[in-house]
C-alpha cells in the first residue's frame, strides 16, 4: 500500500514525493520531501551524480546555506530523489537541468547499490542512493535556491584530497569517491538489475 504524508503541504501546493523503502529496497510508500528529513528520517530512494567536462574535470558544488539538510557542505555535482514511477536516469537529467541549468550526456550508472546514513545538526539523511557519472559541455547556471557555489576541479587531485581527508566534503561524497574507480569516465555501466528493487520496477516491460 502506498501512503502519502502531506501534512506539510497546503491544498494549493502539490507535494514533491520521495519513495520510501524497506531494508530490501522495496517501495513501501511515499512521503512529502518537505517533511521527510528529520532526526529519524526513514529509508528512501535517491541518487547522486558526478558531472565531468571535456577536459575531465569534475563539477563540485556547495549546498545552499539555507537548505534544511547539510547546508553549506561541499559535495558532488548533483543529488536528488526520483518521483514515484520515474526512472532514475530521467530523474538525474531533470534535476541537473533544474539545479545546474545544463544537460547531461553519456549518463551511466556506476554504483547501483550505494547506501549511506549521515547526520548533521540533528537532521539525518538515510538513503539508498545509486551513483551516476555523466558529461556536460554546456554552461552551468546554478539555481541559488539549491547551490551556493560551483566549481570545476581536476578529478585526480580532488579524489586524492577527499581520500586523505584534507578536502572537506559531504559524508556521502566521501564514501562515494572511495568506491568510484580512479577513472569514472572509463567505467563500464552497471546492470540496472543491481539497483534497489524499487528502482528496477520502472525498467521492466510488461
Amino acid at each position: 500500500m502506498t501512503t502519502t504524508d502531506t501534512s506539510t503541504t497546503t491544498d494549493t501546493a502539490t507535494p514533491e514525493l520521495v519513495v520510501l523503502l524497506d531494508e530490501d529496497g522495496q517501495a513501501v510508500g511515499t512521503a512529502d520531501k518537505a517533511g521527510v528529513h528529520d532526526a529519524d528520517t526513514p529509508l528512501h530512494l535517491a541518487f547522486s551524480c558526478y558531472l565531468f567536462d571535456d577536459a575531465g574535470n569534475v563539477l563540485v558544488t556547495q549546498r545552499a546555506l539555507h537548505k534544511r539538510t547539510f547546508p553549506g557542505v561541499w559535495t558532488n555535482s548533483c543529488c536528488g530523489h526520483p518521483a514515484p514511477g520515474e526512472r532514475l536516469e530521467d530523474a538525474v537529467r531533470r534535476r541537473v537541468e533544474q539545479e545546474l541549468g545544463t544537460t547531461v550526456t553519456d549518463l551511466r550508472l556506476v554504483l547501483p547499490r550505494f547506501r549511506y546514513r549521515a547526520e548533521q545538526d540533528g537532521v539525518v539523511e538515510n538513503e539508498m542512493c545509486p551513483v551516476f557519472v555523466g558529461s556536460t559541455s554546456g554552461t552551468v547556471s546554478a539555481d541559488p535556491d539549491e547551490v551556493g557555489d560551483a566549481r570545476w576541479e581536476a578529478w585526480l587531485p580532488f579524489r586524492a584530497a577527499v581520500l586523505d581527508g584534507s578536502r572537506a566534503v559531504s559524508a556521502w561524497c566521501r564514501e562515494q569517491v572511495a568506491q568510484l574507480p580512479a577513472d569514472p569516465l572509463s567505467a563500464a555501466a552497471a546492470d540496472v538489475l543491481d539497483l534497489p528493487p524499487a528502482a528496477q520496477v520502472v525498467h521492466r516491460t510488461p
